[in-house]
């Protein structure tokens, strides 16, 4: 990567479950790079080929690598989060352009828990997320993800979607109750104690996913599992109305 970027690449960080401490054997690999300015044709060319390079590499997680090349005066201006960035999906060899790791929580977690591999600390090209503006965006994603969810414009009916439904609404429910962004994992023990007992099950089901977790978005989910799981959003969306104000 720096051979081929050379004056372009300003820092390499790890962010997501590596960041904040919830990864485990099957997690994917979150990371962001830095860049001076947007990649040019030639660099995104020789970037491709890097990618491939190391996908073919007798790695599990290097076939899960997913990210962004983030051009600085995007990074640190947390008003430029509807600017796509190139972004490379997980499992994915080609690139896109895409707003899916320009938020606002990525940006958290990476300064606040970003692993450096090359470069300054995070915290030099990403200013503070101020608690409100995080919980804004958060119950933005649980609102539009929620209706996609329950119109069924995104489909939860293969084992992975499901449970990873149910673990994402445990993690953003948990940053509306602290303000911060931890894992998947930390949110799913948080609501088994501070949610209704009533999905202590559907919680603990969803915890069974991470063995071998991607093979199993070609398992069907259990038709009742998926009503209930449709059920636990509605119900997370009405607590984050009523117990923490949001939408008011």
């Amino acid at each position: 990567m720096q051979a081929i970027l050379k004056d372009n690449l300003l820092g390499a960080y790890l962010g997501g479950s590596f960041a904040h401490g919830g990864w485990h054997s099957y997690s994917d690999v979150d990371f962001d790079v830095v860049i001076e300015r947007d990649l040019n044709p030639p660099e995104l060319a020789d970037l491709k080929v890097l990618h491939a390079r190391v996908y073919i590499s007798d790695s599990y997680w290097a076939r899960h690598l997913e990210g962004a090349y983030f051009p600085k005066a995007i990074l640190g201006d947390l008003d430029r989060t509807a600017e796509p960035i190139w972004y490379l999906d997980n499992g994915s060899l080609n690139f896109e352009r895409s707003t899916h790791d320009n938020t606002l929580v990525n940006r958290w977690v990476l300064r606040e828990d970003g692993v450096v591999l090359t470069g300054p600390e995070p915290a030099t090209w990403i200013p503070p997320v101020p608690v409100t503006r995080l919980r804004a965006e958060v119950w933005e994603t649980m609102q539009a993800w929620g209706e996609e969810i329950l119109t069924g414009a995104y489909q939860i009916d293969n084992r992975w979607a499901q449970a990873f439904a149910v673990l994402m609404y445990c993690r953003m429910l948990h940053s509306l109750e602290i303000g911060e962004v931890q894992s998947k994992p930390a949110g799913a023990a948080w609501a088994k104690d501070a949610l209704d007992l009533r999905w202590i099950g559907l919680i603990d089901d969803a915890l069974g996913i991470f063995p071998h977790q991607y093979e199993k978005i070609y398992q069907p989910a259990d038709s009742e599992k998926v009503r209930q799981t449709r059920e636990f959003i509605r119900y997370a969306l009405a607590e984050g109305r009523t117990r923490w104000g949001m939408g008011k």
